[in-house]
């Protein structure tokens, strides 16, 4: 089995290429990421001399390289995490979120359904593509799409073509949608390490409107244990949700986080929380997402391990645990010295 995963140098994605490679020896597991801001090749120093990995620096908006590649390779699946994820950028730059989510993804389909004995093209996407709640109900597998913001419509858009190339080409697709991730490798332009990061350096810890938006947080170890159970037991054009339940407010998660950082870093009792400021909020910032597991608990046996609390404390230890990790993606080093290692095939 040879199998392709897009963005693998990225948070969620170097997780579920860390499984892979460890989990199944007789797997040739191929890492095509561009390398962006968001993508570190030090998420997977641990794994980079393995005989069964294989990194490949390209563009997936690229069609020629991506058809080239393909020819090459010949992959056997496909596990699609590129994307562009960040809400704030889609609104300042909303065509890249195109160019990559939509274009990137269907140029990924086109190489899919034209190589010879292909097993399955899993493409992973977010509850955004849902909208937003109100203070009751829960995402289903079966809810209608209302995305609001560029980044949550072009996943939206990515998600309709792979369902369209299931049905009009018989492409085997499978779909997840998965709630808010959290834990080691995650780029701290996101709420949980910027936060980390600034009570560490006692900045301040910006939280739009008054941090009354809800997520349901989910331990990114636990997301690439589902992705797993979902490529290997799914039934093709089949979708499924993969969630935390844990169900927290923004603000109520930044004082849990100041209240362990206080113990960890050794500062007074509610020292941190001194640091919260409440910025304008996003616009159109969704109230609230929670996603019903329910599907993949009963089909496929798949649950979270960890609550928030834990896992949360686990994530704190590993970034005060990795310092010059964290030095290395806010000072921005780590783009200079990878892309001096790798060049586009």
């Amino acid at each position: 089995m040879k199998i392709l995963i897009t963005g693998g140098a990225g948070f969620i994605g170097s997780h579920v290429v860390r499984l892979f490679v460890n989990k199944y020896s007789n797997y040739q597991i191929y890492n095509l990421d561009k390398l962006t801001y968001a993508g570190n090749l030090a998420n997977l120093t641990d794994i980079e001399g393995k005989p069964n990995y294989t990194f490949i620096k390209g563009d997936i908006v690229d069609a020629d390289f991506i058809n080239k590649l393909f020819a090459e390779h010949k992959f056997n699946a496909v596990i699609h995490l590129a994307a562009e994820s960040h809400v704030d950028r889609s609104i300042s730059n909303p065509l890249e979120f195109v160019y990559t989510n939509v274009i990137g993804t269907v140029n990924l389909l086109n190489a899919a359904k034209t190589t010879p004995d292909f097993k399955l093209f899993y493409h992973v996407s977010t509850d955004e593509v849902y909208g937003s709640l109100g203070d009751t109900g829960m995402f289903t597998e079966t809810t209608a799409y209302d995305p609001h913001s560029p980044y949550s419509a072009s996943k939206a858009s990515s998600d309709h073509f792979v369902r369209a190339y299931h049905d009009t080409y018989k492409l085997p697709v499978v779909i997840s949608n998965c709630s808010n991730n959290y834990g080691p490798y995650h780029f701290p332009e996101k709420l949980i390490p910027l936060c980390i990061n600034n009570i560490k350096n006692n900045k301040p810890l910006p939280i739009y409107g008054k941090g009354e938006n809800v997520r349901d947080w989910l331990f990114v170890e636990d997301h690439a244990r589902a992705i797993d159970v979902i490529f290997h037991k799914a039934k093709h054009g089949s979708t499924y949700n993969i969630g935390g339940h844990n169900e927290w407010t923004n603000i109520a998660v930044i004082r849990l986080l100041c209240r362990i950082m206080d113990k960890k870093l050794n500062r007074a009792a509610g020292a941190n929380e001194k640091l919260i400021t409440f910025v304008k909020d996003r616009a159109g910032h969704d109230l609230r997402y929670a996603i019903d597991s329910t599907k993949l608990q009963n089909d496929l046996g798949w649950k979270p391990s960890l609550q928030f609390e834990e896992g949360l404390e686990k994530t704190v230890d590993w970034y005060l645990a990795n310092d010059e990790w964290l030095d290395n993606v806010t000072s921005g080093s780590y783009q200079k010295y990878y892309e001096s290692q790798y060049v586009k095939r």
